[in-house]
């Protein structure tokens, strides 16, 4: 089975018209969302329909999915939200491995999080995307 390129955390508007983007750009797209039964069904079903996605429903799932090292882009919501999927991500991953945080965290948020997964051989970016819908789907 062909693993996907990179993973997407986060299904909402701007995450799913990323994964479209990184899609129509060639690259396989493992998809999860943090309430899987219901928006990884639609958007497979949906928008999603016949591309290159490998839906996934828990995180073990699209830890198994990906190429090494792993590239997983988290596209949730800044503050708890993005330190409790690292706190569950961590476990499974392995050093090389890169967590992209695709949401506007703050400052200080992210220089902590970059502290954390070195301290477990990650690599992290913080990078907000920008561009709204439009300019994720067409480019951020």
């Amino acid at each position: 089975m062909k693993q996907a390129d990179i993973g997407l955390i986060g299904l909402a508007v701007m995450g799913e018209n990323l994964a479209l983007n990184m899609e129509s750009k060639g690259f396989t797209v493992a998809v999860y969302n943090l309430i899987p039964e219901v928006h990884v069904k639609n958007f497979i079903e949906g928008r999603g329909k016949g591309k290159k996605f490998i839906p996934c429903y828990s995180l073990e799932e699209m830890v198994k999915n990906l190429q090494r090292p792993r590239k997983i882009m988290m596209m949730i919501r800044a503050g708890s939200p993005v330190d409790e999927v690292m706190g569950q991500l961590i476990p499974l991953l392995e050093e090389g491995d890169i967590l992209i945080d695709g949401g506007n965290s703050h400052f200080p948020d992210t220089a902590r999080r970059v502290e954390l997964a070195e301290t477990k051989g990650l690599l992290y970016i913080g990078t907000g995307v920008s561009g709204g819908e439009e300019g994720a789907l067409k480019g951020p």
